[in-house]
């Protein structure tokens, strides 16, 4: 017996994914989808295999050329789809005279091959196709002599009593045809093979159904069907890397709230044992463009290798986004610090934080390749006029609050900020949004997170991150406090110059403001997400007062507007 894959389709359903990579090649813990449907054919017995293509067939056929199959496997490019049928007439001379397995390329399951072979060569009707129960999916009617007898979830004609033995069934993308029903399809046309299935059914010919039952199968055409399948390989991959054994019963998946991000989070979950599963999505953009997932992985393993506490990764599979940590648990340091009301534990915890922070901008600098960052290599003078200036003036002044301010009127103030931010910086590795939020807490210590938009940059940035961090709010004396602790630390690592190190604080603080209330007017007018909307005022309090302790005039424009912004939020409040 032979076999067809049937490899030709768009995959528009998963665009823009699917602009430069065909969906048969999308792979699966570094196994592409066509890879797996092959092998697992081959070990059924077939003796050879042809894959329809079309879209960007000419990376299918590299593939295959560069396997080493134990068996003939050949493409076939379509010009112009044929649809299922037409693919099947078009490689009838491959098939030649014996009965041939069709298919689809994209499904991932574990039903017996062999099984169903043997089934069909042990009736004589000329189609057999593999049934289940799939309600998303269930639209062919089957009798209870397991024969089909409609298609597209119409009722079958036949009689209300022999209807209700009924049942109405999942294709399952398997079927098994005899040669003779290529006389029922016109060559180079495009021909559905369902639609000759039903000329065949009104002509008394009969079609066999296989009923599939107790096995696996994922559909893989939506980037959420093809998270299912990615979860339903690297899942039990994960458990065993952390646990040293496959999981003993059935994973649980619970979804965790996340924050500003498009990732998604969850707890990956067997008896005690459990996993945080950070999903980025499919990999989106050009062939060899270093995406947010890969940002993740090698950022992490680089801060792990230097005794930084960051999760451990257990598994990932860069492709389908997914990224296997250790779980911490669910409490972050805004929770800890907003149930502490002694000021002694307060700069307590921070004081922990901040001889980490100190350890991941020297040794997590060392050593560090910005070919790791998937947004800039460093902090620089655009992304600091661009991302954290820009976007404050665009998102918030203009977008949130609907000031109608020019860029230009504070492009002085800004151009400052950026000079005073990066002249006097100590460089190392920079988190870039250290924050209370991204701080966990478990078991009295402190763990890092969400550091997949590091890069090199003054540690300033990031201390100035946790010190001004609007979802604490931390007092000016504590904040005052923990930098001279900080400078007092850090001067032992590191000699350091106490006016140019502020210099650097200062304009540094004021930048990441900007860059927060950017974010939080973003995330709350565009994104629809009100969770950020309270802490804009305390930002842009926070903004005020450290404005007020620079000196420059040339900071004096943008001093006025965030006062003016503050009297802007409340009279809109009012409203």
């Amino acid at each position: 017996m032979k076999a067809l894959i049937l490899a030709a389709g768009l995959g528009t359903r998963l665009l823009p994914h699917t602009k430069h990579l065909p969906k048969p090649l999308f792979p699966i813990n570094g196994q592409p989808i066509i890879d797996i449907i092959i092998r697992k054919i081959v070990n059924a017995g077939v003796e050879g295999i042809v894959v329809n293509t079309h879209h960007l067939h000419h990376r299918i056929q590299a593939f295959i050329k560069s396997r080493d199959y134990p068996i003939p496997v050949m493409t076939r490019h379509e010009e112009i789809i044929l649809g299922t049928g037409g693919a099947i007439k078009n490689v009838a001379d491959f098939l030649g005279s014996q009965p041939f397995l069709v298919i689809n390329s994209d499904i991932l399951t574990d039903i017996d091959l062999p099984a169903v072979m043997a089934f069909h060569t042990n009736h004589r009707h000329p189609v057999t196709m593999v049934m289940h129960d799939y309600p998303e999916f269930n639209n062919v009617w089957v009798d209870e002599s397991g024969f089909v007898t409609s298609f597209a979830g119409s009722t079958p004609d036949h009689a209300v009593d022999s209807f209700n033995s009924m049942k109405n069934l999942a294709f399952t993308g398997i079927h098994i045809l005899d040669p003779a029903v290529m006389e029922w399809i016109i060559e180079n046309q495009f021909v559905s093979i369902i639609d000759v299935y039903r000329d065949m059914l009104q002509s008394g010919l009969q079609i066999q159904a296989y009923l599939a039952d107790g096995h696996s199968w994922r559909d893989m055409g939506t980037p959420e069907s093809f998270f299912e399948a990615a979860c339903d390989i690297n899942s039990p991959l994960a458990f065993e890397n952390a646990f040293g054994a496959p999981p003993h019963t059935p994973l649980t998946r619970t979804r965790l709230s996340g924050d500003g991000s498009d990732r998604r989070w969850f707890r990956i979950g067997a008896n005690t044992q459990t996993l945080i599963m950070a999903d980025h999505g499919i990999r989106n953009g050009t062939p060899g463009q270093t995406a947010e997932v890969d940002a993740f992985i090698h950022i992490e393993e680089h801060l792990y290798s230097q005794g930084i506490p960051v999760p451990r990764i257990y598994h990932s599979d860069p492709f389908s986004g997914l990224v296997y940590l250790e779980d911490l648990g669910d409490i972050h340091l805004q929770a800890v610090i907003q149930n502490e009301t002694d000021p002694e534990k307060i700069i307590g915890y921070y004081r922990k934080v901040i001889d980490h922070l100190l350890r991941m901008s020297v040794d997590g600098g060392r050593a560090f390749d910005p070919a790791w960052t998937w947004q800039t290599p460093s902090y620089d003078r655009e992304l600091i006029l661009e991302r954290e200036c820009r976007y404050f003036v665009e998102a918030l002044l203009n977008g949130y609050l609907g000031m109608e301010t020019g860029f230009d009127d504070l492009a002085a103030a800004f151009h400052l900020l950026a000079d005073q931010a990066l002249e006097n910086g100590i460089t190392g590795f920079m988190h870039r949004d250290f924050q209370s939020r991204n701080i966990m807490v478990k078991n009295e210590n402190v763990y890092f997170i969400d550091f997949q938009g590091g890069r090199i940059g003054p540690l300033q940035y990031d201390l100035s991150s946790l010190l001004t961090d609007p979802y604490v709010n931390l007092s000016p004396d504590i904040q005052d406090a923990l930098l001279a602790y900080a400078m007092t630390t850090l001067d032992q690592i590191k000699p350091i110059e106490p006016p140019k190190f502020l210099s650097s604080y200062n304009a540094c603080a004021i930048s990441r403001i900007l860059q927060s209330l950017g974010a939080f007017g973003h995330l709350t007018k565009v994104r629809h997400k009100p969770f950020f909307e309270p802490f804009i005022p305390i930002a842009l309090t926070n903004l005020d007062r450290r404005l007020g302790m620079m000196l420059d005039a040339a900071l004096a424009p943008l001093a006025i507007i965030v006062k003016n912004a503050l009297t802007v939020f409340y009279s809109n409040r009012k409203a």
